[in-house]
């Protein structure tokens, strides 16, 4: 693989996102990039797997040439099932290699959560670099409002810098980027600057149909779904065929899925459709089939058959 010539003060490095459920982690990742990458909904614990997503700049904008791997993880949890071990696996995997991890707070709590607790554990083993990163500042009445909580997480970990952002609106997040880059080394990039990914399109495939399910769907029905890309054909004349296996644990959460007269599996797919042309840049012809493997969370064969061994 062939790179351009590496810029005099070239910096390249890993930088973990890490925290709790539902406090904006792939929110901050979609917004640094500039693209979506990592899905989003307003349920806690949507990320299952590591995300990698990479950053490169030539240094015009403002700051030292460099190329930023960000890693979004999965929100940190205390385990019920055999797929969460697999999840904090790639959270511990992410500060593994990570040269610096930023841990993501959500500002309008006042205090830490179990989860957040849980995470902040994580930490505890990290040698490398640690920002907290106090997200949700733009639902405070004060930025002040904040400080106690700040207060509590520096008594709690070493925390070499605290930055309030937005990853909803980009408050902060030129800050947080720039308290990144002074953390890594120098060094050439790992990937061409042109790359944003190393995810094949067959796992964004899948990761925005679970993205659909989320939407769509309730209570438990989106936490027992997963998703496998079984077919994806491109095509020069005619629009790309792709099928998906949505499997669920329970015949009940297939009959919702499906819904009367498969009105409801209609409608996920037109959605899934929608975005998953949007990402691709190109037409396709989505086919979706819903399948019940009872306790599939829990059982090891099929955790390494969806892709989390």
């Amino acid at each position: 693989m062939l790179f351009e010539p590496v810029p005099e003060g070239h910096k390249s490095g890993y930088a973990a996102l890490v925290g709790a459920p539902n406090v904006g982690k792939s929110t901050l990742l979609n917004r640094v990039l500039g693209t979506k990458l990592s899905i989003v909904t307003p349920r806690p614990s949507t990320t299952r797997n590591r995300v990698l997503g990479i950053l490169s700049s030539d240094g015009s904008d403002g700051n030292a040439p460099h190329q930023v791997v960000f890693l979004d993880t999965p929100g940190v949890v205390r385990p019920k099932y055999r797929l969460h071990d697999y999840m904090m696996r790639d959270v511990d995997r992410a500060l593994r290699d990570a040269d610096v991890a930023v841990f993501l707070a959500d500002a309008t709590q006042g205090h830490i959560s179990h989860d957040a607790e849980a995470a902040l554990q994580k930490l505890d083993g990290f040698s490398g670099h640690s920002i907290l990163a106090l997200n949700k500042v733009d639902l405070l009445p004060m930025r002040d409002d904040a400080l106690p909580l700040v207060d509590l997480y520096r008594q709690r970990h070493d925390f070499e810098e605290v930055v309030p952002i937005s990853a909803l609106n980009g408050k902060g997040t030129d800050n947080l980027l720039s308290l990144i880059l002074a953390r890594i080394p120098e060094g050439p990039p790992y990937y061409p600057a042109d790359q944003i990914s190393e995810h094949p399109e067959r796992f964004f495939v899948s990761e925005i149909v679970r993205e659909a399910v989320f939407n769509l769907f309730r209570d438990e029905v989106p936490y027992s779904t997963s998703v496998v890309v079984v077919q994806f054909d491109e095509r020069e004349r005619e629009k790309d065929y792709i099928a998906c296996d949505i499997v669920v644990e329970r015949d009940s959460q297939k009959g919702i899925l499906i819904g009367k007269g498969g009105q409801a599996l209609k409608r996920l797919g037109q959605a899934a459709r929608r975005e998953i042309e949007d990402f691709l840049g190109r037409p396709v012809y989505l086919q979706l089939h819903v399948k019940t493997r009872s306790d599939w969370r829990n059982r090891e064969g099929h955790l390494r058959e969806y892709g989390y061994g």
